[in-house]
């Protein structure tokens, strides 16, 4: 949970040498998709695990989408986190513990439960998020080394704060669909 702390201040523990060192060193963060890659819409959702209007979308409207759009083919749904804080990117980096294919069912529990835990201490925080993590069928082995993962973590953030400047998203939850930019 250390990697979290040292982004949420912006300070890394080593700086690279050079660009083509942070480069070749930085691990690939994937893009979180879901539907047909020949849907003729694409929806892609910036949202924050601790955002509560992001997590009240999950709720009401986001299973309705994908029954509705990405399960029949319409749309291609992809979704970036953004970091406001420590506690989404510890929650972002659990949800993408379990790899692509367990990626959006982690992250559904995240939201339908942000309510309890994004309560108290950061080292409550932490714990709650494992205890969602296990069960999600996550090990400890798993979870330590993705809440441990600092490079992953600052590679998370970069390609974030570059996505979000890329598309002029300001807030969340904010959508792109098919390249315009729906805010709130």
């Amino acid at each position: 949970l250390r990697a979290a702390s040292a982004q949420e201040a912006g300070t890394s523990d080593a700086e690279p040498a050079d660009e083509d060192a942070e480069d070749a060193a930085a691990p690939e963060v994937i893009e979180m998709v879901m539907g047909s890659d020949d849907a003729p819409i694409t929806v892609i959702e910036y949202a924050s695990f601790t955002c509560p209007h992001c997590a009240r979308f999950h709720e009401e409207v986001y299973p309705q989408l994908v029954e509705n759009y990405v399960d029949t083919g319409q749309i291609r749904f992809v979704i970036r986190e953004i970091y406001f804080d420590r506690y989404g990117l510890w929650a972002a980096m659990v949800a993408r513990c379990g790899g692509p294919l367990r990626y959006f069912g982690i992250s559904e529990m995240i939201m339908e439960e942000q309510r309890e835990w994004v309560q108290g201490e950061p080292g409550a925080v932490a714990a709650n998020l494992r205890r969602l993590g296990l069960r999600a069928g996550l090990s400890d082995d798993q979870l330590d080394a993705c809440l441990t993962d600092n490079d992953m973590a600052q590679a998370m953030v970069t390609l974030s704060s570059e996505q979000a400047e890329a598309d002029g998203v300001q807030g969340t939850p904010s959508f792109v669909i098919n390249g315009e930019l729906y805010s709130n």
